[in-house]
């Protein structure tokens, strides 16, 4: 079960806004899956412990119904807690054997190795399922983070797992970071930039189409 979760870490990889109301949390959601996201991270460093958790839950939910691989951001317990596909940790986040301890044998790990192969290489090593590299473009959501060079994608593929580039990326970038040995793109912004249902949909639509192997009917990377 989680070889088979991490090959669909493929396309867009739709990473929520912080949103304190779940109701909309979740029509933006299924807005981003009806466009083609094939996982969705849930990402809120506003809330507290308790919104988190009902917001979780209610993406669960969302997600056993479509089909969709559920990511939490840095907390086994929840995404454990939740059923979640499994959970992605940053360099802060604590130890990746100490994520798998969490979430079990069966939930992938996802691992944030910035602009560091050979980070990647030890959070393989460590047991990550995949790994991110990123920011490749400048990002409205972390104007800070580090920059990394697409000339690392190609080298990655020689780890094994699936790559997601993130940073700044919209239908644009998308296809060209597709082309250089992305197999996924993390988006907030691009996505979820927009009032109406409809444009997240859209918006996601393009994204997606980038990655024409991950979409219903086509072939991924690590099949």
């Amino acid at each position: 079960m989680r070889r088979s979760r991490a090959r669909r870490v493929a396309g867009l990889y739709a990473v929520t806004p912080d949103v304190a109301d779940t109701a909309r949390l979740v029509s933006v959601v299924e807005a981003a899956l009806a466009g083609g996201a094939s996982a969705v991270q849930y990402r809120n460093k506003s809330a507290d412990d308790a919104l988190r958790a009902r917001q979780a839950a209610a993406l669960a939910r969302v997600h056993a119904a479509r089909g969709a691989l559920f990511i939490v951001n840095d907390d086994p317990r929840l995404a454990a807690q939740v059923g979640a596909d499994g959970v992605h940790v940053g360099e802060n986040d604590g130890a990746i054997e100490a994520a798998r301890e969490l979430v079990g044998p069966d939930r992938i790990v996802g691992a944030s190795c910035y602009d560091d192969l050979e980070l990647a290489r030890k959070a393989v090593v460590a047991g990550a399922d995949y790994v991110a590299f990123g920011s490749f473009f400048p990002s409205p959501t972390k104007p800070t983070a580090r920059k990394a060079s697409t000339a690392l994608l190609e080298p990655a593929r020689m780890l094994g797992v699936p790559i997601v580039a993130i940073g700044g990326i919209d239908a644009e970038n998308a296809r060209g970071l597709a082309c250089m040995g992305a197999d996924a793109v993390a988006v907030i912004s691009a996505v979820f930039d927009h009032e109406d249902p409809f444009d997240i949909e859209r918006a996601a639509r393009a994204i997606a189409a980038c990655f024409p192997r991950a979409m219903p009917g086509g072939r991924v990377h690590h099949a």
